[in-house]
Formats: C-alpha cells, structure tokens, sequence
C-alpha cells in the first residue's frame, strides 16, 4: 500500500458473501447512473455510455427485477444543445431543463430497443421530506412497476432553490431506495468501488470490498479526497451506508465494467458490497 493510502481492515469473508447473496437475491432494485458515467471528455451526453447502461438495466428487468433508475446528466445533455455561457446558477437550471429533455429522448429511444416503457420523475427536497407528498411518490412508483415501466428519477433543478434542493443524486437515490422498500441500491460510477485512495492518481491503490464494521476506517480513507474527478466517491459512501443502515445491500462499482449488473446480482465479487446492518454481526 502507498504511504498516501489509508489502511482499512477487511470485512470478515463470510459476511461479505452473505451480504452479495442478499444483493443477489434482490427483486426491487434502484440503479443510480452519475454524471460521469453517462458524459464523455467534454461534459456532454455520451450516447454510447447511455445505451450500455440501458443494456445493464435490461439484464435485471429481464429476470424478472423492479429497476427504478436515479439518472444524472441532465445538465450535460443540455451542454450539447446550448452554446451559450452557463456560469450562473439560473443558466445551469435553464440548462438542466434543455437537457432533462434531450435526457428522457435519449432513455426512450435506448429503452425503446427493448420494447421497455418509461417514466420521467422529477423530484425536490420538499417530495421527500413531506409525508404526503412522498407518500404520492410512492403511489405513483407503485402503479409504474405495476404497469412495468421504469421510472426515471432525478432533481428537479429548474425549480429548486436552496431551501428544498435535495443537492446531490446519490443521497437521492439513497432516499429513494428507503423510500419504495428496495432490497438493494447500486451506485455506478467511473471507477470501480471504494479505494483505499484515489485510483486515478494512487497506482497502489486498494479496492476495499465490503464496508460493514470498518465503516469509521473508510470514511477516514475517502474522506480527505476532494478532487471532483474521483466521483464525488464521499456521498456514494455516505448514501450507501445510509441504505444499508436501514437494513438493505448497496454496491458501488464501475459503469464501465462489462454486465455489472447482471454480475451482482449473480452474487459475484463486484465493486464494493455494503452490509446490511442486521447483517453484520453474521459469522
């Protein structure tokens, strides 16, 4: 290990086994897809990345698996549509908007492929943290995958202001797993767990395979990386460990490897598992 990476000790073998075969076992999944993994070089909407993440949502929905999918990218889905200066935080709403649309055009026609129906939906603080109001949200979850749709879920930024911006798509995510009872949150992303350090400048970097109870070690490990290349890899950690505090599985892994989640939930050894904690005194 480099003197720059953080030392974290491993989740017992058989505890982490235990929790990928409850991921495995998953019928409700929420798949949340990050900015990086759906732009190329530019910040722009990269159709390909979207269709390989369509095809990975489509390995679960044809076992028979609930997805509800939380979709960054809106903003630049948009950036490939306006060639104007989007310094302010008005222009990123307005851009958001232009590419919310671009966003949900690219999902039907890619989901299209498959014959698969979609569902834009587009929340704010306020949807989560009222009662009534999350409890339509729910309601409308509820008829989608009765229907067989997959929702799309992301922040409704043209109308968001400060007081009610939820501000982050994996504590979105997070709270929309708890929310509608799923057994399990994958979070994808440009890299392929949670490192022991930066992997894109640590060559000796360590992938850390579970999180349980070395949860403390590895915030420690993650958490004085600022650098916004690395994935923003501080709420994924934070937005896993809430979901599985409440009792269900989350993964970390990358978006770029091959049928990532047709492989988890298959029980096998991808990205990084979070255990349930109910889970974690299991031997």
């Amino acid at each position: 290990m480099s003197e720059g990476a953080a030392a974290v000790e491993s989740v017992p073998e058989p505890v982490e086994t235990a929790a990928r075969e409850r991921a495995a076992a998953a019928g409700r999944v929420v798949v949340k897809a990050g900015t990086n993994s759906l732009t190329d070089g530019d910040s722009k909407l990269d159709r390909v990345k979207l269709d390989k993440l369509v095809t990975d949502v489509m390995d679960l929905r044809e076992r028979g698996i609930e997805v509800l999918l939380v979709s960054s990218g809106a903003v630049g889905a948009g950036r490939g549509r306006i060639d104007e200066p989007t310094d302010s935080v008005v222009a990123s709403q307005a851009l958001s908007t232009v590419g919310q649309s671009d966003l949900m055009a690219g999902y039907t026609a890619s989901f299209g492929r498959y014959d698969q129906r979609v569902a834009q939906m587009l929340l704010t603080e306020d949807d989560l943290e009222t009662p009534e109001r999350f409890q339509n949200v729910r309601n409308t979850v509820e008829t989608l995958f009765e229907w067989g749709v997959v929702p799309v879920v992301n922040e409704n930024d043209a109308v968001a202001t400060d007081e009610i911006r939820i501000g982050d798509n994996d504590m979105l995510s997070a709270s929309v797993a708890i929310g509608v009872d799923a057994d399990l949150l994958v979070t994808l992303t440009d890299v392929g767990g949670v490192y022991t350090s930066n992997p894109k400048e640590d060559p000796d970097a360590e992938l850390i395979t579970a999180v349980g109870d070395n949860y403390d070690a590895v915030q420690r490990a993650v958490g004085g990386d600022t650098d916004a290349e690395f994935g923003g890899i501080q709420t994924k950690v934070e937005g896993a460990r809430d979901v599985s505090q409440s009792g269900v599985p989350a993964v970390i892994a990358s978006s770029q490897e091959r049928d990532v989640l047709e492989r988890i939930v298959a029980s096998k050894p991808v990205g990084t598992v979070f255990v349930p904690k109910e889970s974690e005194s299991d031997e």
